[in-house]
């Protein structure tokens, strides 16, 4: 009888030992679990955050080619009314002049800027096509070609200007 009372508490021993080591095994795959979960879970976040600023970068697109292609509107409308101003006619002047400002009004409420052209040039915002001595300051711009254009923060057509060598010396 000695010799199973020794067996007995040894076999409980050994089946509580590979219990306990079947509830780590088992605590071990539910924290491989749930931290492939959590990786999950973080990889769908920072996929939807991603497709948010993919849309709002294509709506943003998509205004920036709109008002890139009116641009030339704005300007053939802006030589019409040199042009009507020059031929004294006052109906056809004032016509275009409102199609102009309706324009002009309708691009400024999708953010269309006009770029400064007073003062120095900036290469930023400003494309130089010619240099003129002048007696101005080195770099001021004397006359603008076409006018550039900012939509938001970003630079849609910079403006075409003449732009000083300063006086020679």
């Amino acid at each position: 009888m000695a010799s199973e009372e020794t067996t007995g508490p040894e076999q409980a021993e050994k089946a509580l030992a590979e219990l306990e080591e079947r509830i780590e095994l088992l605590q071990r795959e539910r924290d491989e679990v749930i931290d492939d979960l959590k990786r999950v879970a973080a990889d769908f976040d920072n996929y939807r955050k991603r497709v948010l600023r993919d849309q709002e970068a294509l709506v943003v697109r998509a205004h920036e080619r709109l008002v890139k292609e009116l641009l030339p509107v704005v300007d053939d409308l802006e030589r019409a009314l040199v042009a009507a101003e020059e031929h004294e006619e006052a109906k056809l002047e004032e016509g275009v002049r409102l199609v102009h400002r309706e324009l002009r009004d309708t691009l400024s409420k999708e953010g269309l800027v006009e770029i400064e052209t007073d003062g120095e040039f900036d290469p930023h915002v400003h494309e130089a096509l010619l240099t003129q001595p002048s007696e101005s300051d080195d770099g001021a711009i004397l006359q603008v070609i076409q006018k550039g254009y900012r939509l938001g923060d970003r630079v849609l057509r910079p403006a075409r200007v003449v732009v000083s060598q300063g006086p020679p010396e």
